[in-house]
């Protein structure tokens, strides 16, 4: 084989494999706290607020600190590095983007499932 040839085949799987690697770093997984903390990395929670549970910003860290419960009833602290989303209070789902450290979860983004004012709403009947 020439050399200009197998310059190019060792160029091309080099390129694939990073294209490759890349792509699957960025596919994240949803799974719910027990799983996070099992498998460690950074994961994707989906849950809902514990509005009952204490919550505020923290001055010391500068991040907001909730209590989530996930799709499996699993309750967990998540420290949020960042301010409280504006409509956060609206939300009926979470999804939190980070990692389980020392059974609490670190999130440096969320996003915030409110409900959509395009669903339709039911009309009393006789209306």
């Amino acid at each position: 084989m020439k050399p200009r040839l197998i310059v190019g085949l060792l160029l091309l799987v080099g390129f694939t494999s990073l294209v490759m690697l890349n792509f699957s770093q960025s596919i994240d997984t949803y799974v719910d706290f027990e799983q996070a903390e099992d498998y460690g990395g950074r994961r994707h929670v989906i849950g809902t607020w514990e509005k009952d549970m204490p919550s505020g910003f923290d001055m010391e860290s500068k991040s907001f600190v909730f209590h989530m419960k996930d799709q499996s009833g699993n309750v967990r602290r998540v420290v949020y590095n960042k301010a409280k989303p504006a409509n956060f209070e609206d939300a009926d789902q979470l999804v939190v983007k980070g990692r389980m450290v020392e059974g609490t979860f670190v999130s440096d983004d969320m996003l915030v499932k409110c409900p959509s004012k395009y669903n339709a709403t039911e009309v009393p009947a006789g209306s």
